[in-house]
């Protein structure tokens, strides 16, 4: 990697792409320190302090302590990736949004125009929510119109900016903008929470339990990020032969290519619903300032990640055992919308491709399905033990982080992603050389 990023810098091109994406994530961190006029962030920081649901910390580590710090970038770009899953989705299920996907680039820029629009629209919806719902509660210094119009406001333009700056880095910058972004989110706040698992597990003990104790926590750590990348990495390619065919006077065709199936199929969109459904409630309960108690109160605590795996009271990890149904099922509903294989084995059989031992039609489409499910199935298992293990050791060791399995997914795929990105523009650059030599 750190090759690559060398070799990167001597080409002109290449090295102008990577400041100008340094510079934007600078401009970014500075945005998450300016607050929202009529704010107190003392009152919020003192509230956030005093939740026990998982929710918000996670939300505050992909907004890279924005949401702590209620900044005018406090929304950061949930609202455009909440935006982006939702078209997706609309993609598949209204088949205008189809047949603008299928016209091409003309098309994807229709889709791109109607996701901004989205966004705006959410981003005034959590604007708002989070401006009259906290600022009851006292967030505003004065709860009055004027004061939450403002809150509103700021809040929405700071998402839009966000969204700006993500789409400039795509066009201008090295890799997807917006997952550029949302990692330096994340990664903003790993050195404090590393800080904070060594000062609970590691300084201040016996020289023995202390050495153990980091090499556990490297450990997990290594591993976990080892199985995030054999995940992303797994592929199962199935063989298509062409069978030849004359055109005019020519004899064309009787190529073999692949079909690549990625072992994690849906990639973090089954960990993210499911993380969503199940903090939910607890997010609107915190807005309409509910404490959570009598029977709805317990419900809550089922839901709540912080009470999984408590070894003082192992009733309530019932609620992770739905979480990882829940991701399964994401995993295979996901899968299901974005992957069509009776459409994937009619387009082979247009095109005269079929798999060795396998007929055209129907009995490919039966095949690519039997594959597809036992991939997801593996692939769901994989995302289901990266999500939970940061759950079992808050649970029984009180290990508190504001990143986890999910966190780790996103900062490997995407770095991964972009290096594949540079290697390839470094290749395109370099093509007339490797012809020469």
């Amino acid at each position: 990697m750190l090759t690559t990023l060398r070799n990167a810098f001597k080409i002109k091109e290449i090295r102008t792409k990577i400041l100008f994406t340094l510079v934007m994530l600078v401009v970014i961190r500075l945005g998450s320190q300016l607050p929202v006029p009529g704010v107190d962030r003392t009152y919020f920081s003192t509230w956030f302090a005093q939740q026990t649901g998982d929710a918000f910390s996670f939300f505050d580590a992909i907004t890279g302590g924005s949401f702590l710090n209620m900044s005018i970038l406090a929304l950061n770009i949930s609202p455009y990736i909440t935006s982006s899953i939702i078209m997706q989705l609309l993609t598949i299920a209204i088949p205008k949004l189809e047949e603008m996907q299928r016209d091409g680039e003309d098309g994807r820029k229709k889709i791109a125009s109607i996701t901004r629009y989205v966004t705006v629209v959410l981003a005034v919806v959590q604007a708002s929510a989070m401006s009259i719902g906290f600022g009851r509660q006292g967030l505003l210094v004065t709860f009055n119109a004027l004061n939450v119009i403002t809150c509103i406001a700021a809040l929405t333009a700071g998402s839009a900016f966000m969204m700006w700056v993500g789409e400039r880095i795509t066009e201008k910058g090295i890799g997807n903008g917006i997952s550029i972004v949302l990692v330096i989110n994340i990664v903003s706040r790993l050195p404090q929470d590393l800080a904070n698992l060594f000062d609970q597990f590691v300084f201040g003990k016996a020289p023995a339990t202390a050495v153990l104790a980091a090499c556990i926590i490297v450990l997990i750590i290594i591993l976990m990020v080892v199985l995030v990348i054999v995940l992303n990495a797994g592929v199962r390619k199935i063989p298509v032969q062409y069978a030849k065919k004359v055109q005019g006077r020519k004899m064309v065709g009787g190529q073999t290519s692949n079909i690549p199936l990625k072992v994690n199929t849906s990639g973090v969109i089954p960990v993210i619903f499911a993380s969503s459904i199940m903090q939910t409630p607890i997010i609107i309960c915190s807005f309409l300032g509910y404490q959570g108690t009598g029977f709805w109160g317990e419900v809550l605590k089922y839901l709540n990640q912080n009470y999984w795996c408590n070894r003082s009271q192992p009733i309530y990890t019932i609620g992770m055992l739905v979480y990882i149904l829940l991701v399964i099922f994401f995993a295979y509903f996901y899968t299901s919308i974005t992957f069509n294989p009776l459409m994937v084995a009619d387009n082979m059989k247009k095109q005269g491709g079929f798999i060795p031992g396998i007929r055209p039609g129907k009995p490919t489409s039966d095949y690519l399905t039997r594959v597809l499910n036992y991939l997801i199935f593996i692939g769901a298992v994989g995302l289901v033990i990266i999500a939970i293990l940061p759950f079992i050791f808050s649970g029984l060791f009180g290990a508190h982080v504001s990143f986890g399995g999910t966190s780790l997914i996103i900062i490997v795929s995407v770095i991964l992603e972009t290096m594949k990105q540079v290697e390839s523009q470094m290749l395109v650059r370099n093509y007339k050389g490797f012809l020469n030599d």
